[in-house]
């Protein structure tokens, strides 16, 4: 039987098709000033759950955005922010710590200045409320989990639209049904009442007990930033994540020592016949010898036609995948104790 965390989680994880329904719908109408168009760059500092989307976004139009999109998180408001910047801060909650703090600095910079949040009152809204600046909210309903790592359709769209809005990048509202119809079928194959084949509980039993080593190129790297949240938030699992090619230049001599490593890491390598040809064949190579390591390994092959679509493809099945091994490792998929610890220690 499952507990209501688990009940919410696995809600929050079925909505994902929704949630980009809703985001969309709201959207409506939402603008930016016209100068918010004359920029040289995007520049989005966000934090945890609020970062998953606009490193996916990042990743899935690196090729085709008009302008650099680029994922700087924390503290620091680098050298380059200028009046020539799209300053995007993005918290989910509204309320935290890093990116706030940037605004004052990225302000006096001149930077073009626009949030991303969930409605109500919050601070990031106020502020930006109180100098005027474009803020897009949205309410998020349809994630009753209430993590901003199960409401990704919400943050992954929301920016969507912002870069949309400033003519960085172009929606394909056709592309886009046609994600949300793939997401509900693939729903019926991955939620726990699915009677036939379940890819997700079969990867999360073959992962229990091992860390999870994600392997991915291109543009799934901010699909694989996302998966490697969900593992460790979700499923209380500590994983991590390789890019291809590079970790062909170092990881590789690494993976006889420890010796423990044959034992305790599992790769999953994300297989796209969207990858480059050298991608591709060097995928292959890579899995060949993590087995020469007796490392044991999964490739999962996507079936989206298209670079958004594969994102939200691997999106939804790890959601799954985190959920599952939650359940398996006996944890609550909700709670986050020890970032709660962190947070009040830091105060």
């Amino acid at each position: 039987m499952q507990t209501e965390d688990q009940r919410k989680v696995a809600e929050s994880i079925a909505l994902l098709p929704q949630q980009i329904k809703d985001v969309l719908r709201q959207a409506e109408g939402f603008v930016l000033p016209e100068d918010y168009k004359d920029i040289d760059r995007v520049v989005i500092n966000s934090m945890g759950g609020s970062n998953l989307g606009p490193r996916i976004i990042a990743s899935v139009f690196k090729e085709e955005a008009k302008v650099p999109i680029l994922i700087e998180p924390g503290y620091q408001v680098p050298g380059y922010v200028d009046a020539h910047t799209l300053y995007i801060i993005s918290s989910y909650s509204g309320t935290t710590e890093e990116p706030l703090s940037t605004f004052t600095e990225a302000k006096a910079r001149g930077a073009k200045i626009a949030g991303l949040t969930e409605s109500g009152k919050n601070k990031l809204s106020e502020l930006l409320g109180k100098n005027g600046l474009p803020v897009f909210t949205f309410n998020p309903d349809l994630n009753p989990s209430g993590q901003p790592r199960l409401g990704v359709g919400y943050a992954i769209f929301a920016i969507l639209i912002l870069l949309d809005r400033a003519g960085v990048i172009r929606i394909n509202e056709a592309e886009i049904a046609g994600i949300i119809l793939a997401l509900e079928k693939n729903n019926k194959f991955l939620e726990p009442s699915a009677s036939q084949r379940n890819l997700a509980k079969q990867t999360a039993a073959l992962i229990r007990g091992k860390e999870a080593v994600l392997i991915g190129a291109e543009f799934l790297e901010g699909s694989l930033h996302a998966w490697r949240n969900q593992f460790c938030e979700t499923s209380k699992n500590f994983a991590s994540y390789l890019v291809l090619p590079d970790l062909n230049h170092y990881a590789l001599e690494g993976l006889g020592n420890p010796p423990q490593n044959s034992k305790n890491l599992f790769f999953i390598f994300l297989a796209s016949d969207l990858y480059r040809p050298r991608i591709k064949k060097r995928a292959l190579l890579t899995r060949e010898i993590a087995k020469k390591n007796k490392i044991k390994t999964l490739e999962i092959k996507l079936k989206s036609k298209t670079k958004l679509g594969q994102a939200a493809e691997i999106l939804q099945l790890g959601s799954w995948v985190t959920f599952y091994l939650a359940r398996l490792n006996k944890v609550n998929p909700i709670s986050i104790v020890w970032v709660n610890y962190f947070k009040n220690k830091l105060k």
